[in-house]
């Protein structure tokens, strides 16, 4: 009897084994090979990353990655990469990352735990709040306001899931209605048809500031939750993440950051303390 554990308890530490020796993913001798790089985006996140004139991407988070893909073509020995654009949503976008249709994702994406389980993350690019769009007109001045009033929300998001947990936990009775794209959301906001469209604060901005009318939209105050933007990556290449980093880091000290800082969002101001930290922590020395 014993023998019989012992042989059970060693075949199955062998298909144990087998289960968890996935070899890792090589995407930087995949890029090299294609002589192209595959990078998803968002073509509607202002000022993050949105399809611009002509369509090219374009953003804060695309200036990073811009300069992400460089350091990229000169470790894999080609600084003339293609470079393949491809639009989604969040969860398309997490997708295309971790099914290895995409390379690299450089958007307004939140790190989360339930996301690393299938896909890895650089280090911080941006720091953000979740809050609500309203309309100028509005009686609603925080959450508290919102019972029996409608509220918009990009579906998929991180901002779907807060705003329903604070809605409980709050004991406000508000319907939550998902939309497809953030279009969606302000449409319903100058129809009439939602009372609030909740995400992030600063793309909320962005958002109000492209609307025929900004100044019929208000952003309250109060904050829905904490969003630490990164960029997605291949879960378990370490290779890849280093080189992403490295770029991360020459930007956050080599004072570029400024400058792509000053083009997106200098009109908010300057990086609050808090995000100038951010890039500080998130500099990794040689």
């Amino acid at each position: 009897m014993k023998r019989l554990i012992i042989g059970l308890f060693v075949a199955a530490s062998v298909v144990a084994s087998g289960a968890y020796a996935q070899p890792a993913p090589n995407t930087l001798g995949k890029i090299k090979a294609a002589k192209a790089i595959n990078v998803a985006f968002s073509a509607d996140s202002l000022p993050f990353s949105f399809a611009g004139a002509n369509n090219e991407p374009a953003g804060y988070s695309i200036d990073l990655c811009k300069r992400v893909i460089a350091q990229i073509g000169r470790t894999v020995g080609d600084p003339a990469l293609k470079v393949n654009w491809l639009a989604g949503s969040t969860a398309e976008r997490l997708q295309m990352i971790a099914s290895g249709k995409a390379d690299l994702e450089c958007a307004n994406t939140t790190q989360t735990l339930s996301r690393l389980a299938s896909v890895d993350f650089s280090n911080l690019v941006f720091l953000d709040a979740g809050g609500f769009l309203v309309r100028a007109d509005s009686t609603i001045n925080r959450i508290a306001d919102m019972g029996g009033r409608k509220i918009a929300v990009l579906k998929g998001t991180t901002t779907e899931t807060r705003l329903k947990d604070s809605l409980q936990r709050r004991l406000v009775n508000a319907t939550v209605v998902p939309v497809a794209a953030t279009g969606d959301g302000i449409a319903m906001l100058e129809a009439g048809t939602a009372d609030a469209f909740a995400g992030d604060k600063i793309k909320l901005i962005g958002l109000a500031a492209q609307a025929k009318e900004p100044a019929k939209f208000a952003l309250l105050t109060e904050e829905l939750s904490y969003e630490p933007y990164a960029f997605a990556l291949p879960r378990g290449d370490a290779a890849l993440r280093l080189e992403v980093n490295r770029a991360l880091t020459q930007v956050y000290i080599g004072g570029e950051i400024e400058t792509i800082f000053g083009q997106w969002l200098g009109k908010l101001g300057r990086p609050t303390g808090l995000l100038a930290a951010m890039y500080m922590l998130n500099s990794i020395p040689d």
